[in-house]
């Protein structure tokens, strides 16, 4: 199960409940496992931002891998993803796409961070941005580029 919860007003969470299972399929994620969603403003972002990872900036997505499992039906907890929806308005317009293609992009990179993805090296960002490319091209926004 994909729990959204939205702290800012975002009228489409069925575009990021696509964009999350899109990603799991094509990762083939086995099971059904859950993860959270959560649409925020800057503020909560740069707040999480400085008390996990000691950067005192705002940042458009934030993902916290999680092992666990949910002791009553035992599917394993994915972990939490938090995305500024301000931020997400501002990096759509600047892109020139809609900011519910910016909303389900964030998403996509968010969801690959809690399998375990990252593009801190050369190879491992260059493995990522293939995997984001192809779920993009899935959800129909193959033209995007983030992070590129």
């Amino acid at each position: 199960m994909i729990h959204i919860k939205t702290e800012r007003d975002f009228a489409q969470p069925a575009l990021l409940e696509e964009a999350a299972r899109t990603a799991l399929r094509h990762q083939v994620v086995p099971g059904n496992p859950e993860l959270t969603i959560v649409v925020a403003d800057d503020d909560r972002l740069r707040e999480m931002n400085r008390k996990y990872l000691a950067v005192d900036a705002p940042t458009d997505v934030l993902a916290f891998p999680s092992e666990e499992k949910d002791p009553e039906t035992k599917k394993r907890y994915l972990g939490d993803i938090l995305i500024s929806l301000p931020r997400a308005e501002k990096q759509a317009l600047k892109a020139r796409h809609s900011v519910q293609a910016e909303m389900q992009l964030l998403v996509v990179h968010g969801v690959l961070h809690l399998l375990g993805h990252d593009h801190a090296k050369p190879d491992d960002r260059a493995h990522m941005w293939q995997a984001q490319r192809e779920i993009l091209k899935l959800l129909g926004l193959g033209t995007l580029n983030f992070g590129e």
